[in-house]
């Protein structure tokens, strides 16, 4: 059975730098911490968990509760946090509320029982308070539900501003908002304040479709067509759309096409995230780039000084960048 000095003789290092690595204590770079894990993986090297645990008080589990990995932004939040969570020692414990507070309940007593470090919160129901009194380390995607309580989020109104005025740019006369649900107390709400902000500024008339459901099926299918459909019929000199985010900015596309109209030629689209599939649409979409990378790694770290015991900001807004492709 491999020890940890094997591991430490496997990957080139000393064997405190590997002890540091699995207690994830003092700064390692990334190019060590994966020598380690790399030769632990070939060793077949597993470190007594329960022991570590007890030792430091820790259980070196972290939970993330989304509304569900089927949307493809959350897919990608999930996937990054789990690698920067590996690359720091910790599993991740993953839960889906499906937008249902009863099961954000149950969830989070769930987490508490395992005993998780913190808790990385990415859902978007209207209940925030059972989350402003659990007495965990906590950090929120998107939503700022405590004075206390950090917050990870992009630059929204500066990508509602980039985007509005990027489809102005190109001629758009007039330019349609798709949003989620407004009345939801959270950040993103602010693409729309700028969009609205913007048009006026430009002596327009804002016309906003609100989706006041979260739908989590197809975005060209059921109600998010149906919707779009309506928007097109009721404007049909629309000839511009800025979607609050790439899933209903996909959906417009689609239904622009099914009823005869031309993609950038008649009707300007820009969506918000860009995500991969972004590039692989025909055509491509131009869109306002989040860097999730980047804000997962913020949010672990965010966590990882409040279960040390560190002070830590709460306000982590990361710049936007426009990407411009082929629907504008």
């Amino acid at each position: 059975m491999a020890t940890i000095r094997d591991v430490a003789k496997r990957a080139g290092v000393a064997v405190t730098t590997v002890s540091r690595v699995l207690n994830n204590r003092g700064y390692i770079s990334e190019e060590t911490r994966r020598k380690v894990y790399a030769a632990m993986d070939e060793l077949g090297y597993r470190p007594n968990e329960i022991a570590r645990a007890l030792q430091k008080q820790r259980s070196f589990i972290l939970g993330l509760i989304v509304p569900t990995v089927k949307h493809p932004f959350f897919g990608a939040l999930v996937h990054e946090i789990e690698r920067v969570a590996a690359a720091r020692g910790y599993k991740l414990m993953l839960t889906h509320s499906l937008m249902e507070k009863e099961k954000e309940a149950e969830y989070l007593d769930l987490l508490r029982r395992h005993r998780v470090d913190g808790i990385v919160l990415g859902s978007h129901t209207l209940e925030v308070d059972v989350f402003r009194n659990v007495r965990l380390p906590l950090v929120t995607f998107d939503r700022r539900i405590g004075e206390a309580i950090p917050f990870i989020c992009p630059d929204n109104y500066e990508g509602g501003r980039l985007a509005t005025e990027h489809l102005i740019a190109r001629g758009a006369r007039k330019i349609v908002y798709l949003s989620g649900p407004l009345s939801f107390d959270m950040l993103s709400n602010r693409r729309h304040q700028a969009y609205v902000d913007v048009v006026r500024a430009h002596g327009r008339t804002p016309i906003v479709y609100e989706f006041t459901f979260q739908a989590f099926e197809s975005p060209a299918e059921g109600r998010y067509g149906e919707e779009i459909a309506r928007l097109f019929h009721e404007h049909p000199d629309v000839d511009g759309i800025f979607a609050s985010s790439d899933i209903l900015a996909y959906a417009a596309m689609h239904v622009a096409r099914r009823l005869g109209r031309k993609v950038p030629e008649d009707v300007k689209i820009v969506g918000f995230d860009d995500l991969f599939l972004s590039q692989t649409v025909v055509p491509p979409l131009t869109t306002v780039r989040q860097p999730i990378p980047a804000m997962a790694e913020r949010a672990v770290e965010v966590l990882e000084r409040q279960i040390a015991g560190g002070a830590v900001e709460i306000e982590h807004v990361f710049p936007v960048d426009l990407i411009v492709r082929g629907t504008t």
